[in-house]
């Protein structure tokens, strides 16, 4: 696929053995010794014709993405989760993953993928909304609950829901701004260096957020300020 170093590939995992590796793969991604998504739930997906992948090196499995469809009615799917090994990261794999996801989106009459992200973590806030250009659409509190994995654990789980209509084109940066709210540069490594900081950034951008949202804004970008809020 377009976009993806020599040697690389996407393809559907179609065996059980892919799936036990593509799981060993988001258990190390989440720093878990639990399974991110059950193998046996994973497997049934596949083969109910959802989108199950696994990105390979060579034919070493080193990223994986699951996702599932909505209603017939609504023409979406939901993509629950997408993991690329460390050292995999940083290289521009999670846009490739995303647009093979929306091709293969398109090839089957789905116009709108949704999915969630942690608010306090910049980069993929630049990402869903800057890169890709999907639009937020709801605040959601601590949607999982608590969880234990490596990177959640010992935090509540707000998300941000978005949208993402493959079909058009990508939302724009916004120039008028009516509000700002600011999150911090590396989220992760301030959970090690500061916990008590961490949490009360995840109170203060959760309740700015929710209060500007309620005040009838609407989250339409994400750049160096933070979140750019607008008048809908």
């Amino acid at each position: 696929m377009t976009g993806l170093p020599a040697g690389m590939a996407i393809r559907e995992l179609a065996t059980v053995d892919d799936v036990v590796a593509a799981a060993a793969v988001l258990r190390e991604v989440w720093r878990t010794d639990r399974d991110s998504v059950p193998t046996n739930l994973m497997i049934a997906l596949a083969h109910t014709g959802n989108y199950v992948v696994g990105l390979y090196d060579d034919e070493r499995l080193v990223g994986a993405s699951v996702a599932f469809f909505a209603s017939p009615a609504a023409r979406s799917m939901h993509s629950h989760i997408t993991g690329v090994l460390p050292e995999y990261q940083s290289m521009g794999l999670g846009r490739v993953l995303k647009q093979h996801q929306r091709a293969w989106a398109l090839a089957r009459d789905v116009g709108t993928i949704t999915w969630t992200f942690d608010p306090l973590v910049a980069r993929n806030a630049r990402f869903n909304l800057s890169v890709l250009g999907a639009r937020a659409t709801a605040y959601v509190v601590d949607m999982y609950g608590r969880m234990n994995d490596g990177v959640n654990r010992g935090d509540e789980t707000d998300r941000i829901l978005v949208s993402w209509a493959v079909a058009s084109a990508p939302a724009r940066t916004p120039v008028q701004v009516a509000a700002t709210v600011a999150v911090p540069a590396d989220i992760h490594e301030l959970r090690k260096s500061n916990p008590s900081d961490a949490a009360a950034h995840r109170v203060r951008v959760r309740e700015e957020l929710r209060t500007h949202l309620d005040a009838g804004l609407i989250i339409a970008g994400f750049d160096t300020r933070g979140y750019l809020l607008v008048a809908s």
